[in-house]
């Protein structure tokens, strides 16, 4: 009987598991996202980011006003952390690999709906297709 991880759909994972780790994009989205984690100051003004915006957002979502003192610290220490080079190419190589899984969970998600490999064509409706839940 044949395991999952001796499977051939686990083996052709690993070899697209393989192919993301070969391409030399890759290993510098990894260092930029390193850097990012060691530098401890990038981190703090992350996590500062984070905990001010989900604070502010609770905030609006039960009906209080928020202040213009507490939308122009929000927007002064946004600025502070973008003008970061670290951060910044934490966030740019962040946003790339999201599109890197989300372009493969794309085309997965499409095989299963359409029973073949998917066309470029498959994917320019404008719609991922039936039941995808976007719409």
């Amino acid at each position: 009987m044949q395991t999952l991880e001796e499977s051939p759909i686990i083996q052709k994972t690993w070899e697209l598991c393989q192919a993301i780790l070969d391409q030399p994009d890759f290993h510098a989205l990894r260092r930029q996202i390193d850097t990012f984690m060691t530098n401890e100051d990038a981190k703090a003004q992350y996590q500062y980011l984070s905990e001010k915006g989900e604070y502010l957002q609770q905030k609006q979502q039960i009906g209080s006003p928020l202040t213009p003192e507490e939308i122009a610290d929000f927007e002064r220490n946004r600025e502070v952390f973008l003008n970061n080079p670290v951060a910044r190419d934490f966030l740019d190589a962040q946003q790339s690999m999201h599109k890197l899984q989300e372009s493969v969970h794309q085309y997965v998600t499409k095989t299963f709906e359409l029973g073949r490999v998917p066309e470029t064509d498959d994917f320019e409706s404008g719609s991922c297709g039936h039941g995808c839940g976007c719409h």
